[in-house]
């Protein structure tokens, strides 16, 4: 069988810098309070004429261009979002078009801010077992057409952005190692979108997602025959700093070895751990042959997590 792994990855940025200081102009909060709380300190907002599949498309260019891999040698397109530009068609037929991928399937995938990590186990299985050769895996989203900007609750923590994968054969002991995917959907009304904007429970979700990262990252290294010292970098979904740290403490990591974007970009969902990816790649903190776990939870409530040994 045919090991998977990544053969180049790219993103996209919102455009528009929102800082905890613009915040303070609209709502009863302040900089040191979402600070504090969140390690936020700014958001990026995708203009209102960049629509979810723009975004998906620039950083699905930006991974091919990395990869080396023509659109045309695409077999399938995973797109994980919540933001789509309408509920059909979907944003993988749409970027599908704009690629030129003209054999490539195509299909979203609907696992919230867990929703790339669901990608990447679900075309793993494709290129293992031969049925593919290439899958481009896209997280995007666009929060804040979903985001009521008049609830201090939620309003401070999204952002948009984009980043995506291009998933291929690699050599044996490199690529993905296992996979670890789980829900619960006893809580899945504690993040919904029952109308117009995202709604949140803070206090539940920050409980399941503190003792989920941990859980999830220990037991997907297990499934790869690694224990934490084999660890060399954690990629977290970047919610939260508080929930980011206790998963690091779980590995026992030094914090030079936890990927942070999330002051910058606050959350993005199914973007945010692909564009952490790309920054951390750039700033040289992963290196070829490192074993790297990807961890992320979100609503449904789901998780999922990725060992994975960099490199081609």
């Amino acid at each position: 069988m045919r090991h998977a792994g990544i053969l180049g990855i790219g993103s996209y940025v919102g455009e528009q810098v929102v800082t905890n200081a613009d915040f303070e102009q609209k709502l009863d909060t302040s900089d040191e309070w979402i600070r504090t709380r969140t390690g936020i300190e700014e958001r990026r907002f995708a203009p209102d004429h960049i629509e979810t599949s723009d975004m998906a498309y620039l950083a699905a260019k930006d991974a091919l261009e990395q990869a080396e891999i023509a659109a045309e040698d695409i077999d399938l397109i995973l797109v994980a979002t919540v933001t789509p530009d309408m509920p059909f068609p979907t944003v993988s037929t749409l970027i599908q078009e704009r690629l030129g991928a003209k054999k490539a399937a195509a299909m979203d995938i609907s696992a919230a801010c867990a929703g790339f990590i669901y990608g990447l186990a679900t075309g793993q299985q494709f290129i293992k077992t031969g049925a593919y050769r290439h899958i481009l895996v896209v997280g995007v989203e666009k929060l804040s057409k979903i985001t009521d900007f008049s609830d201090r609750n939620t309003a401070v923590l999204f952002g948009d952005g984009a980043g995506a994968a291009v998933l291929g054969p690699v050599s044996e002991g490199k690529g993905i190692l296992a996979f670890e995917l789980g829900a619960d959907g006893a809580g899945a009304m504690h993040i919904n979108q029952r109308d117009k904007y995202l709604e949140m429970n803070g206090r539940e979700v920050f409980k399941f997602a503190v003792r989920q990262m941990g859980e999830s990252s220990l037991r997907v290294l297990e499934k790869a025959g690694l224990t934490k010292e084999d660890c060399d970098f954690l990629v977290p979904h970047q919610a939260n700093i508080r929930i980011m740290e206790a998963a690091r403490e779980r590995l026992e990591l030094p914090q030079e070895k936890m990927a942070k974007t999330v002051h910058k970009y606050g959350n993005t969902s199914s973007a945010s751990i692909p564009m952490t990816l790309v920054d951390e790649l750039k700033n040289g903190k992963i290196k070829d042959g490192d074993i790297v776990v990807l961890v992320g939870f979100g609503a449904g409530l789901v998780w999922g997590s990725v060992a994975l040994r960099w490199g081609k």
